[in-house]
């Protein structure tokens, strides 16, 4: 899910926040990826790492960002500890 806060918050003015919502909507539209997939992806990621790290999941960022050629998935997820016992494959 994205962050709402990133949406609604700050202390930008309205033009600014408009422009910013409207850039995700654009974004989502032309990448065709409904948000619910977006979410899937979020979760699977996160099954994968906290096999390994323990994640700060307050601060877990997961954003799409596309230009005219390209899109990429963008993510910034906070490490608290690396597990010791992790399972090698």
């Amino acid at each position: 899910m994205f962050d709402l806060r990133r949406l609604w918050g700050g202390n930008r003015g309205s033009k600014e926040q408009a422009k910013e919502r409207l850039q995700l909507i654009l974004i989502h539209d032309r990448s065709s990826l409904s948000p619910e997939l977006l979410d899937l992806i979020k979760k699977r990621i996160l099954d994968v790492l906290t096999e390994f790290v323990e994640i700060d999941e307050q601060g877990l960022v997961v954003d799409l960002e596309q230009t005219d050629d390209a899109s990429a998935l963008i993510t910034s997820i906070p490490i608290k500890a690396v597990r010791r016992n992790a399972r090698l494959p």
